[in-house]
C-alpha cells in the first residue's frame, strides 16, 4: 500500500503504513484482537468494511463503517476506521476523537491499537512502537497485529524489521493479501526489485479482481523506469475501478518523468473532474502543482496550491491548511523569496495554534517550525540564526525520540555546512539524513563537487535524477537540476 492510496486526511497527517490492519476478528478467544460491540449487526457491517479497507477500497468501506457506528454508537474500532477513510483531516479528527473517548470501554488489544495510532499522529513513533509491540506480544497469532508493527518499522525506514513482521503475518495467514502488499513496498525501498516483483505478483494472484495490486505493481515498475509497463498496470487498475485515485496520479507521474508534462496534467484534470469529494480534488491539485514544479514553473505551482488551500479554508480544516501553507513556504524558498516563505510558515503556525487540535499536535508543529525558520535563515545567509534554529530543532527532536525528525535535523546541519563550504562535514551530516529524500542525494553531489570529486558527484546526481519516486515536491525541486549536473562535462 501507499499513502496516496489512503484518504487525503491520512496523507496530510503523514500516516504511513500503520493503519492497514488494525482490527480484530469476529470471534473472541481465538488468539485474535477482539472486537468490542454490543450489536451483531454492527459487527458484521464493520467486518465488511474492514475487508474493503484491507484491500484499500476506502470509499466503498466508508459506508459500512458509517452504518456500523449508527447501529452501535459506542463502537470504538468502527469510529477509528471511519476516521481513516475521511476525505479531510478535519473529518479524521472528528471521528478518531470519538474512538479515543471510548478507549476505556474496549478490550486491551483495541486500547493498544487506538493509543498506538494516536501516538503516531501526535509525532511519537517510538511510543507508538511500544504499543504495537505489546499488541503483538498479547496477540502473537493475529496477522494484523504483525502487519501494524511492520508498518511502524517501515515508517521509520527500518525495512528489514518490517519484512520480518510481514513474513510472520504471512506464516499465520498465507492468504492475507495486505501483507504481500506491504512486503512488496519494503523490498522496493531496499532496492530488492526482484523480491518486490514476486511479492506484488503474489498479491495480484490473491485478489486479481481488485485494483490495488495492479496499482502497487505499477508503482514498482515506475521506480524501475519501466514507464510503459507501469502505465499499462495503472490502466488495468482503472478498468477495475474507474475512480481509483492513485492510478490517475501514477499515470500522470509516468508521463511527467517521460517529459510529457501537459499530458500529465490532462490526466490529473480527469481526476479532478471525476472527484467525489474535496479530498480527491486536493490530491489532483497537489499533483498538478508537483508537475509545474518539475517543469520549472513554480509560479503556476503556487496557483494550484492556492486553489488547494481555498478548499481547506472553506471548512476551516486546520490540518489541511497547515500542510498547504508549509508547502507554499517550501516553494517560495525554492523561488528565493525567503520573506514570503516565512510569512507562510508563520501563518501555518498561527492556524494550528488557533485550532482545537491536541496540545501534542501543536507541540509537534511548533517543533517543526524551527526547521522552517532555519531554512529561511539559510536563504537569507544568516548562518547564526540558521545554526540556532537547527540546533534547537535537533535538541527537541532527540528529546522526543523522533527518528525521522532527527534525520531532518542532520539534513539542516548538512545544509549549513554546505553554505559554509565545509564539504567533508556536510557529507558526514547528510549521510545521516533521510536517504529516501532525493534532495539529500543532490546536496551530497554538491558537496562532492565542492571537494573536486566529480566522479562521485555525477554518480550521486544520477541516483537523484533517476530516483523515480512517487510524486513529491522534494524530487520535483531537483530532478532537472540533477540531470543537468549529471550530463555536464
Amino acid at each position: 500500500m501507499k499513502k496516496r492510496n489512503l484518504t487525503s486526511a491520512v496523507s496530510v497527517l503523514l500516516i504511513s503504513f500503520i493503519l492497514l490492519g488494525l482490527s480484530g476478528c469476529a470471534s473472541q478467544g481465538d488468539g485474535k484482537i477482539p472486537i468490542t460491540t454490543k450489536s451483531k449487526e454492527a459487527r458484521q457491517l464493520f467486518l465488511k468494511g474492514r475487508d474493503l479497507f484491507d484491500r484499500l477500497q476506502t470509499q466503498e468501506s466508508a459506508r459500512y463503517f458509517e452504518k456500523a457506528v449508527k447501529a452501535d454508537p459506542d463502537f470504538a474500532l468502527a469510529y477509528m476506521f471511519l476516521s481513516f477513510v475521511q476525505p479531510t483531516p478535519k473529518g479524521f479528527w472528528e471521528n478518531f476523537n470519538k474512538a479515543k473517548a471510548l478507549v476505556d470501554k474496549v478490550s486491551e488489544g483495541e486500547r493498544l491499537a487506538i493509543l498506538g495510532v494516536e501516538a503516531g499522529f501526535n509525532g511519537f513513533p517510538m511510543k507508538q512502537r511500544e504499543y504495537f509491540q505489546k499488541l503483538v506480544e498479547a496477540y502473537p497469532e493475529d496477522e494484523r497485529a504483525h502487519s501494524v508493527l511492520a508498518g511502524n518499522y517501515s515508517g521509520q525506514q527500518e525495512y528489514e524489521q518490517a519484512i520480518a513482521e510481514n513474513k510472520k503475518a504471512i506464516e499465520i495467514a498465507p492468504d492475507y493479501s495486505a501483507a504481500y502488499n506491504q512486503l512488496g513496498y519494503n523490498y522496493r525501498f531496499l532496492g530488492m526489485y526482484d523480491e518486490a516483483e514476486a511479492a506484488f505478483k503474489k498479491y495480484i494472484e490473491l485478489i486479481p479482481n481488485d485494483p490495488n495490486p495492479y496499482d502497487s505493481y505499477a508503482d514498482l515498475l515506475l521506480k524501475m523506469g519501466r514507464y510503459d509497463e507501469s502505465i499499462k498496470n495503472y490502466k488495468k487498475a482503472l478498468e477495475l475501478d474507474p475512480i481509483f485515485v492513485s492510478s490517475f496520479v501514477g499515470i500522470a507521474t509516468n508521463l511527467m518523468y517521460m517529459g510529457k508534462h501537459e499530458e500529465a496534467r490532462q490526466e490529473l484534470q480527469k481526476l479532478y473532474d471525476l472527484a467525489r469529494n474535496d479530498g480527491e480534488r486536493r490530491i489532483a491539485l497537489f499533483n498538478t502543482a508537483v508537475s509545474f514544479v518539475d517543469e520549472g514553473k513554480l509560479d503556476l505551482a503556487m496557483e494550484q496550491m492556492e486553489k488547494r488551500y481555498a478548499l481547506a479554508e472553506k471548512i476551516n480544516d486546520a490540518g489541511a491548511m497547515l500542510t498547504d501553507l508549509n508547502v507554499m513556504g517550501n516553494i517560495l524558498c525554492e523561488m528565493d523569496k525567503p520573506d514570503e516563505a516565512m510569512a507562510k510558515y508563520e501563518q501555518a503556525l498561527t492556524v494550528i495554534e488557533a485550532s482545537n487540535l491536541s496540545e501534542e499536535v501543536k507541540d509537534y508543529n511548533r517543533r517543526y517550525f524551527l526547521n522552517y525558520a532555519a531554512r529561511v535563515a539559510l536563504k537569507k545567509c544568516d548562518l547564526d540564526s540558521a545554526r540556532a534554529n537547527a540546533g534547537e530543532f535537533m535538541k527537541q527532536a532527540t528529546s522526543v525520540n523522533n527518528p525521522l525528525q532527527i534525520k531532518l535535523a542532520h539534513e539542516l546541519a548538512g545544509m549549513i555546512c554546505l553554505a559554509e563550504k565545509d564539504y567533508d562535514k556536510a557529507l558526514e551530516e547528510l549521510k545521516q539524513a533521510n536517504q529516501k529524500n532525493p534532495y539529500n542525494l543532490y546536496r551530497m553531489a554538491i558537496a562532492c563537487q565542492g571537494k573536486g570529486d566529480m566522479e562521485k558527484a555525477k554518480s550521486l546526481c544520477k541516483k537523484a535524477a533517476n530516483f523515480n519516486g512517487l510524486p513529491s515536491m522534494n524530487y520535483a525541486f531537483i530532478r532537472t537540476k540533477a540531470q543537468q549536473m549529471m550530463e555536464a562535462e
